[in-house]
């Protein structure tokens, strides 16, 4: 999401950058200037040389020895050079990906959803939430209304004797609790296991039972267990060589 240009592209050289110009470069990790024979534009507009060239740092391998990078198939997340149509700049110190069928088509898919006109849109916090019980014990619904900086989200809970819990996320005014949870990898999700922050705020229950803000809260974090990490995949790997 943060990433101008992103680049399905071959490794054509990598000549390994040492001394003060890798000072910075974190532990473990050795300092390349690559050179990629570009592939395709997966995402950004614009035209681009065929061969790229950007700074990147990679861990090393097990064995200690500096990764082989050439003729290698990546992913790269990168930012134009002003005034360098050649140069790139690679949005954050693992955005060079190892190309895999797996990772272009989720790349792909989100790069679309991001474009499309009912993109879901970035949180900006949670407004409120309440949980109402149902008529017998074991049942009831949390709805829990979150703010964003475009259309709202919804995220609605429900809880029957014996079943397992069902939740649903809404993106629209309407709540459709037969919407279903996001699809893993996709935006949505990623704007929810992102975005969502780890506790129900105190604020968004303001005025509810303390038995029913008990359970929005545990129905919240029900949804968190079900969305799983935010995590960042690992940066880079090659073979040694």
């Amino acid at each position: 999401m943060q990433s101008p240009l992103v680049i399905d592209g071959v490794v054509n050289s990598a000549v390994r950058i040492k001394g003060q110009e890798a000072a910075d470069a974190p532990p473990g990790y050795a300092r390349f200037y690559e050179q990629i024979n570009v592939n395709a534009l997966i995402g950004g507009s614009g035209a681009l040389p065929a061969r790229v060239g950007y700074v990147v740092d990679v861990p090393f391998s097990p064995d200690g020895r500096p990764p082989r990078l050439r003729d290698m198939r990546v992913i790269a997340f990168a930012r134009p050079v002003p005034g360098r149509p050649a140069q790139l700049q690679l949005v954050a110190r693992d955005a060079q990906k190892p190309w895999s069928p797996e990772l272009d088509r989720m790349v792909r898919s989100i790069i679309t959803e991001s474009v499309s006109q009912d993109a879901p849109p970035a949180l900006t916090g949670i407004g409120n939430a309440f949980h109402v019980p149902g008529t017998i014990p074991g049942e009831g619904e949390t709805q829990i209304f979150l703010t964003t900086s475009d259309a709202p989200i919804s995220i609605s809970i429900l809880s029957r004797p014996n079943q397992q819990r069902q939740w649903s996320v809404s993106t629209g005014d309407i709540v459709d609790n037969s919407a279903g949870p996001p699809r893993p990898d996709t935006l949505l999700w990623y704007r929810l296991a992102c975005g969502l922050p780890q506790k129900l705020p105190d604020a968004a229950l303001a005025g509810q039972e303390p038995s029913n803000a008990a359970a929005a809260r545990d129905d919240y974090q029900f949804v968190r267990n079900q969305l799983g990490p935010c995590g960042e995949q690992p940066a880079v790997t090659a073979p040694s060589g």
